[in-house]
């Protein structure tokens, strides 16, 4: 059985070890610097990092950050990022799950959009973004590396 549930302070480790699997992104080394990130984040109300737990362990997350805006008649917006799952628990639902609950709790906060980048090219990766209710034709996203 999986359950969906808020990050809490305990789950970094297991947060770190699913993030390993977004690509070039190792596990940071500056132990003070992630304490206080974590602790930032985890205090952060317009944050929300979702987990699938399986009994034993975290296998799946995102991450919705909510951002006020001034258009819109003042609505916010929902910005997802850090989709991954565990490669032996793929293709079971898991971070549809995991999105749906992202949509529900921006819907909650009144956002009038959700927007999500991948950097995948993979079609059945893009075609599962569009399955969970996503399109890719309404906006273009560019990205600007820092």
């Amino acid at each position: 059985m999986t359950i969906l549930r808020l990050a809490q302070k305990t789950d970094l480790q297991a947060l770190l070890t699913l993030y390993t699997y977004l690509g070039d992104n190792p596990i940071p080394q500056d132990r003070d610097k992630l304490a206080r990130c974590w602790q930032t984040l985890l205090s952060d109300e317009r944050t929300s990092i979702i987990l699938a737990q399986t009994a034993d362990q975290v296998v799946s997350t995102c991450t919705l950050t909510v951002i006020l805006n001034l258009t819109h008649d003042l609505r916010p917006y929902g910005f997802i990022e850090n989709v991954v799952t565990l490669p032996a628990y793929r293709k079971q639902g898991l971070a549809g799950q995991c999105l749906a609950e992202a949509v529900r709790i921006a819907q909650a906060q009144n956002c009038y959009k959700v927007v999500l980048t991948t950097g995948s090219k993979r079609p059945e990766t893009l075609n599962f973004y569009r399955n969970a209710g996503f399109n890719d034709s309404d906006k273009t996203a560019f990205v600007r590396w820092l």
